[in-house]
């Protein structure tokens, strides 16, 4: 399934120069070589233009594989690291359903939307509600749903997803979003620990859905934004 119409695309998406098809062959190459071996998750990687998700002065920058400002003091994550957590959530399967806990402008959305039948994605900030909504639609992509919600607690809703990526850092695995992984399911989040020199370091981690409980995975140092309560 191809989840965003590619065809459709004009300048705008395939770009030229630092923003053409062919730069993002090379961050795909450099993903590669940082170790990214799925290679459904490198096509997506391929496939997303990410140079629309931030802001047209900072297009030059977009295939670069660091973080950008995209408003309210959050940033897009570097593209090796929604590639990895991608890649993670994924475990070579085929997902249905993926809950997304943080949409920001929707990139990493767009990649999900991309590797699952279905994305459920939450974010906290009205702003970038709308602003996820404006590029997920100016690339046409149909299998996403988005909620201006509190990512950090119940949902409310009867939800069953294959796979859940949390895009802010928090010190504890949300309890209140486990309820709605399948068993055999995974969570990635960014799992931020406090050792005893007071150094905060922060991990990707993957909890797995298990029949006996649950089994904690631990992987990258990473840098993320905090998980936050209630909207903005």
């Amino acid at each position: 399934m191809t989840a965003i119409d590619m065809a459709s695309m004009g300048g705008r998406f395939n770009g030229i120069g630092m923003t053409s098809q062919r730069t993002r062959a090379r961050m795909v190459e450099r993903l590669r070589e940082q170790g990214i071996k799925d290679e459904v998750v490198l096509a997506a990687m391929r496939a997303v233009p990410r140079h629309i998700f931030v802001e047209e002065a900072l297009a030059i920058r977009a295939y670069e594989d660091s973080p950008l400002p995209i408003g309210a003091g959050q940033t897009i994550s570097q593209p090796y690291v929604v590639a990895r957590m991608t890649e993670l959530v994924r475990a070579g399967t085929r997902m249905h359903r993926v809950l997304e806990i943080g949409t920001g402008c929707g990139y990493q959305t767009a990649v999900l939307a991309h590797v699952a039948d279905e994305v459920y994605t939450v974010e906290r900030i009205g702003s970038l509600v709308a602003k996820a909504r404006r590029n997920l639609q100016a690339l046409k992509v149909k299998n996403v749903r988005i909620k201006h919600g509190d990512g950090s607690s119940d949902l409310g809703e009867e939800l069953e997803v294959d796979g859940i990526v949390v895009t802010a850092a928090t010190p504890l695995v949300p309890s209140a979003l486990l309820k709605y992984l399948r068993i055999g399911g995974r969570m990635v989040l960014p799992l931020a620990r406090q050792h005893e020199d007071e150094r905060g370091t922060q991990r990707l981690t993957v909890i797995e859905q298990a029949p006996g409980g649950v089994r904690e995975h631990v992987y990258d140092e990473v840098r993320f934004v905090p998980l936050l309560p209630g909207l903005a």
